[in-house]
Parts: structure tokens; C-alpha cells; sequence
């Protein structure tokens, strides 16, 4: 069983994302400390709730899946928005 501090969470995000606003910083905190990632690393549990958060709040992935487009070519699609975020939160 993995689960990871809410400090240590927020220390790697800062560190690690210091262009990530303060309030997704909270937000993904909360996710990820209330999971269990079963063996994961810190890393990749960020990397994994980041992505999740993004394709589903901050692209049209949703709908590309109501429009019928099938779930590996939504996600290839809305991969280069979400890429882009990440790099500008990694400074």
C-alpha cells in the first residue's frame, strides 16, 4: 500500500511543478493523498492525477467520447493541450 503525506505530496508539486497555481496545487494534494497507489511513486502518482485532471476539466476529451470518437484518438488528440500545461507549470 502506497499513500503519500499531504506534505511530502505538496514539497515534490513545488518542487517539481513550481508554475502550478496555488489552488491545483490544493487540489491535486487532496486527490492523491486520499489514494491508495499501490506500490506507485510519488512521481507517478502527480504525473498520473495531473494528467487525469487536465484531460477531463481542461480539454473537449469528454465530448469527444459523447461525439463517438473512440477513447485512444480522444486521448491523442487532447494529449498536446494537457503536454503543454505541464511544461509551463515545470517552469
Amino acid at each position: 500500500m502506497a499513500t503519500f503525506s499531504e506534505a511530502k505530496i505538496e514539497n515534490h508539486i513545488r518542487h517539481c511543478h513550481p508554475g502550478c497555481p496555488d489552488f491545483a496545487v490544493a487540489f491535486f494534494v487532496a486527490e492523491i493523498a486520499k489514494k491508495d497507489w499501490n506500490g506507485a511513486k510519488l512521481g507517478k502518482a502527480v504525473g498520473i492525477t495531473m494528467r487525469n485532471v487536465l484531460r477531463h476539466t481542461m480539454t473537449d476529451y469528454d465530448q469527444l467520447l459523447l461525439a463517438g470518437v473512440d477513447r485512444e484518438e480522444a486521448r491523442r488528440r487532447v494529449q498536446p493541450k494537457i503536454d503543454a500545461m505541464i511544461a509551463t507549470w515545470k517552469g
